[in-house]
Parts: structure tokens; sequence; C-alpha cells
């Protein structure tokens, strides 16, 4: 109240100022015809009060609409009825403006359904192309057909993005949460990476971590497939361990090139690729970002920590903290 109070002074300080150039010059006036200057105070210390009194009562009036007008912007059902003028053209207002964001609101949920139902029969499509390559190129067992087999899972994990990407980003989600095994989590997900950690010449290094967790299958093995990607992206040789700490820490560790100390609080926002990135330009900054989105929707935490030339180890806390789910 105090704010507004000053608020209101300051917004009826050319009124004031006024009054008091008008009391000067009759002050004024009344010296030069040699006058009593009770003849000019005292009328002006009664015009003072009646002033002073008429603030008072704007001020009121002002407080008053104040509260009126909070209450009607933050009203989500039905706008109360004013007898106020003001008032009720504020509430017109308020009325127009909401109907114009229920409107906006509704062509964006709109046009975010029919981009999620365009993507999702392209992601179906394409799949079944993909299949079909993958199941040619299993029939030969070459260096080449190898190497295509690599090319070609790292394809169905962009396409996946893609999907992934849209789903976050519309107003729904499909998470089904409850426990589930993470040995089965994993091994389903290295199962996919296993011709390029070949080809590659990489050695996995994993033993069965043995933890029940509650999370969405789903979700989690597209946040471990994403990091798993990122290790051997960027691990020219050597080896990504995959273990678990303090009982519920997946820890995704590898030997590469690392990330410099610059980049590394940011790494988790929207198309921030860094040094790193800009280097490699097949990079887009979508990866991690997902997967901390991810992760904050199933509730668990996810870090980096990262030395140049000696590797990255990223940890996802899977102990399951407050979940958004819809």
């Amino acid at each position: 109240m105090i704010k507004l109070f000053g608020r209101y002074l300051r917004s009826k300080a050319g009124t004031v100022l006024l009054f008091v150039f008008f009391a000067a010059v009759l002050a004024f006036s009344f010296s030069l015809y040699h006058l009593p200057a009770e003849a000019v105070l005292y009328p002006a210390a009664l015009c003072a009060i009646l002033g002073l009194a008429a603030l008072v009562i704007g001020f009121i009036h002002t407080l008053h609409m104040h509260k009126l007008i909070s209450d009607i912007r933050e009203m989500d059902s039905e706008l109360p009825e004013v007898r106020n003028i003001e008032a009720a053209d504020y509430r017109e207002i308020v009325r127009l403006l909401r109907e114009q964001n229920r409107d906006a609101r509704t062509r964006a949920e709109t046009d975010m359904a029919a981009m999620m139902d365009y993507y999702t029969l392209w992601v179906h499509q394409i799949k079944t192309p993909i299949a079909s390559m993958r199941l040619r190129l299993q029939e030969e067992d070459t260096p080449q057909a190898r190497v295509l087999l690599s090319d070609l899972g790292r394809i169905e994990r962009y396409v996946s993005m893609v999907l992934t990407y849209l789903r976050l980003e519309g107003s729904s989600t499909d998470y089904v949460i409850r426990e589930y095994d993470l040995d089965s989590i994993l091994r389903h997900v290295f199962k996919q990476f296993a011709g390029e950690f070949i080809s590659r010449k990489l050695k996995l290094d994993y033993t069965p971590v043995n933890v029940k967790l509650l999370t969405d299958e789903k979700w989690l093995s597209f946040v471990v497939e994403q990091l798993l990607s990122n290790a051997l992206k960027y691990t020219p040789k050597g080896t990504v361990s995959v273990y678990v700490e303090e009982s519920s820490v997946l820890c995704i560790r590898d030997t590469g090139i690392g990330i410099s100390p610059e980049d590394l609080p940011r790494v988790f926002e929207r198309s921030y690729t860094g040094l790193t990135g800009r280097a490699d330009r097949r990079a887009s900054g979508l990866g991690l970002s997902l997967c901390k989105k991810v992760c904050d929707n199933l509730g668990h935490g996810i870090s980096i920590e990262s030395v140049p030339g000696q590797g990255t180890v990223v940890r996802v806390d899977l102990g399951t903290r407050k979940l958004n789910i819809e």
C-alpha cells in the first residue's frame, strides 16, 4: 500500500505544484497592492485542506480500483460484474484479451497436434525403408556392411530424436512410471551400439548393476542412448565405462576429447554446441538439452564433469524426486 501511495502522489505532483504556483502568484499580486498577506494565506490554507481531503478521497478510490482490477486480472472464472464505468471498461479489456489468448492457445494446440500427426506418420513411414535396409545389410557380414549398419543406427537415433523433441514440446507426454530393472534397460541400449563399438574398436566396460528403479523405460532409454552416442562420437580410442555410484547414480564415462571448462555450464542449453560441437558440424546441440528435459520430467538429476583431453563423465541420479507427469 505504501508503494501504491507513493506512486499515487507522484501522479498528482503536477496538480500540487500548480496549486502552489497559483498561491504564489496571488501572494505576489497582493504584495504589489500592499494588501494584507492574511487575505491570501487563509484561503490558501483552506484550499490546501480541501485539496488534501480530495487527495485522500482520490487515493481511496484509486486503491479500490487497483484492488478491483487486480482481482479481475487474476480470476480464472467468469469476471465479476462492476458498477464503476472505469472498472467496467477494464473488465471488457481483460475479457477481450482472454478471448484472444484462448483463441491463440487453441490455434497453437491445433497446429502442434497437426505437426505431431505429420511427423509421427513420417517417422513410421521412414522406419519401413530403414528396417528393409537393415535386413539386407544383416545378410552380408562384410566390413562395409557393418559400417553401413552403424550409420543406419545413427539415422534411427536421429529419427527418434525428432519425435522426442516434438513430444517434449507438446502439451502432453506418454510417461508410464513403474519399477524397472536398470540392467534390462542398459542391455537393450548396448545392443543397438554393439556394431559401432566393434567397428570403432572401442571397449565397453560394463558390469551388471542389479538396480531397481522407478522410471519410464522408453524415456530413460532415450537418455542413455543419447549419452552413449555422444560418448562414441567424441571418443576416438579407449573405453566407455557404464557403472553405478552410491546405489542410484548411473555413470557413463569415456576417454574422449572432453569438454572445455567454458562450455560445461552451458552444455544443457538448447542448440548450444560449444567448441567441440562447432568443430563437428554434425552437432545440433539438441541431444543433451533433451536429456535434461526428460530427466527433469522423470525426477532424475543429470550432471557432467569433463577434462579436455582426458574424457567426460555424465551422472544421472536415478533417485526419483517429484515427478512432472501429466
